[in-house]
């Protein structure tokens, strides 16, 4: 099972934690808001259309960072991105806790989110370019399933600072400058890829217009349509979440404890980090398309079940299987995408397919707050199984690219 780890380098595993730490703590600092939003829209006197649309406003800066730092990892290098995205995310997550005005959250989150988005784009080009063709998909699966494993540490954080602690919100944000003391490894530990390296060296390089268009300009497009949709569902999805089983049943939540609300989202990114890993193993094994268009129609059904219950353990039974299939498959756009593309424009092609998938995804918060403040929270996350089905729609315009090498 672990024979992908063993056949790579040094390099490339230092290559992979790098990334998958980023991508970890990037989790970690993004969920914070979602998990303390109850009680920070009560500190801040916020409903729940301004607290999505705040969201909202972070996601459109993530893109911008993302298409930003595609470019900078081409130019710069995989590794000096990715430290700089780190540096952005940890010090305005800290930010957030001074926050006293909606304005002044809403100006911190945005300074957050250019951070945020430039994490993926580096680290996704930097571990596609360091692991083995025939590993790839699992390294970066492997890769991914870190922010599950972000958001549970973020769970554990929220229950420990405002449970245990007895701290308020402002408290969970603080601890969110930790992660830029990663920085100073990534400094000293991790070397650029060598075809990144070559490709510089390179005497003709594609422009951007001549790799994303052309007979490119079909996949590109859908590609980004695809992923809009994908993120749209989980921004809107997991967003309100939280909200939805922690507020009280005269406001169309669930009216569950703080701490049992940690728990239950806890168990759902279990179903996440599993989702993730496995998505790697099963499209080596049946293609990339198959295995993606099959997480994405389970989920559009597990997500209709799971906001059809109120039971706390229909829920808890419910949200890890949803979650496998519901966040699973974004182990696959980097490799797709890693596969698609050439080296000299590989991150600034994942980085503009992804984050014009984040810019269209950006007013999820703020409808399905909205959705939720006028129908209730189940009609607003219900939107989510509809999103899963149109984003299958669009593989019919994507190849399969299962064995290609990179270019």
């Amino acid at each position: 099972m672990f024979n992908w780890w063993h056949e790579a380098d040094s390099a490339a595993k230092k290559a992979f934690v790098a990334a998958s730490l980023g991508w970890m703590l990037d989790a970690f600092d993004v969920m914070l808001y979602a998990l303390v939003l109850p009680s920070l829209m009560a500190s801040l006197q916020l409903d729940q259309k301004t607290s999505g649309s705040i969201q909202s406003l972070m996601l459109i800066s993530a893109a911008a960072g993302g298409l930003a730092f595609g470019v900078l990892a081409d130019r710069w290098g995989r590794t000096r991105a990715l430290m700089l995205s780190i540096l952005l995310y940890s010090i305005f997550t800290a930010a957030c806790g001074f926050a006293q005005t909606a304005t002044q959250l809403a100006v911190f989150r945005v300074l957050l989110g250019l951070g945020m988005g430039g994490e993926w784009a580096s680290g996704a080009a930097l571990v596609s370019e360091m692991w083995p063709d025939r590993h790839r998909a699992k390294a970066l699966a492997f890769m991914q399933s870190a922010w599950a494993v972000g958001y549970m540490l973020a769970t554990l954080v929220n229950w420990l600072v405002q449970d245990v602690a007895g701290l308020d919100w402002r408290a969970v944000f603080y601890v969110g400058v930790l992660p830029a003391a990663l920085t100073l490894w990534i400094r000293t530990g991790v070397e650029e890829p060598r075809v990144w390296r070559e490709s510089r060296a390179a005497v003709a390089r594609p422009s951007i217009a001549q790799a994303l268009g052309g007979p490119m300009l079909v996949i590109t497009l859908a590609l980004a349509l695809m992923n809009s949709c994908t993120l749209f569902a989980y921004w809107g999805f997991n967003t309100w979440v939280p909200s939805y089983l922690r507020a009280p049943a005269a406001t169309g939540g669930i009216g569950l404890s703080n701490a049992t609300m940690n728990g239950l989202i806890f168990a759902n990114q279990v179903g996440t980090w599993l989702g993730y890993v496995t998505f790697g193993y099963v499209s080596d094994a049946i293609g990339r398309k198959r295995t993606y268009v099959g997480y994405l129609l389970i989920a559009a059904v597990l997500v209709l079940a799971y906001t059809s219950t109120s039971n706390p353990w229909m829920l808890l039974a419910l949200g890890p299987v949803t979650s496998f299939f519901a966040t699973g498959h974004f182990s696959g756009f980097g490799v797709v995408t890693a596969e698609l593309y050439p080296t000299a424009i590989r991150a600034t092609a994942q980085g503009f397919t992804y984050n014009l998938g984040r810019i269209a995804s950006a007013v999820a918060p703020a409808v399905a707050g909205s959705v939720a403040q006028s129908h209730g929270y189940p009609a607003a996350l219900s939107i989510a199984a509809g999103c899963y089905v149109l984003a299958s729609l669009f593989w019919f315009l994507i190849p399969e690219t299962k064995g290609r090498k990179l270019e």
